[in-house]
């Protein structure tokens, strides 16, 4: 694999990877949504949301369009739908195998 595409890809997971932004894209899941909105779901001031918009917007994953003084966000495809699913099953996969783990260390721990 070309070592411009590994970066591409690799810059691609790191704008995913902030919590805002990632709560931003759930949200978006269920549809368009004002900026207004996407405040009273996510705790943060308005400031750091409007930068992670904006890195999302920059992205191409979102897109805003101004609807009078409302900015409504939404997602640019279903694949990022798709993306969060897969991602959502692989940390399902990933934490139950760190469960069993915990049970096995507490079996040795009674031993």
């Amino acid at each position: 694999m070309p070592v411009l595409l590994c970066q591409a890809k690799a810059q691609f997971f790191r704008m995913l990877g902030h919590p805002v932004r990632i709560r931003v894209l759930e949200l978006l899941l269920d549809g368009p949504k004002a900026v207004r909105d996407l405040l009273a779901e996510i705790d943060v001031e308005a400031s750091n949301l409007s930068a992670q918009l904006a890195v999302l917007r920059r992205s191409g994953i979102v897109t805003a369009t101004r609807e009078g003084s409302t900015v409504v966000y939404v997602l640019a495809g279903a694949d990022v739908a798709e993306l969060l699913g897969v991602a959502r099953r692989i940390l399902t996969e990933v934490l139950a195998g760190q469960n069993e783990l915990l049970v096995e260390l507490r079996k040795e721990a009674v031993r």
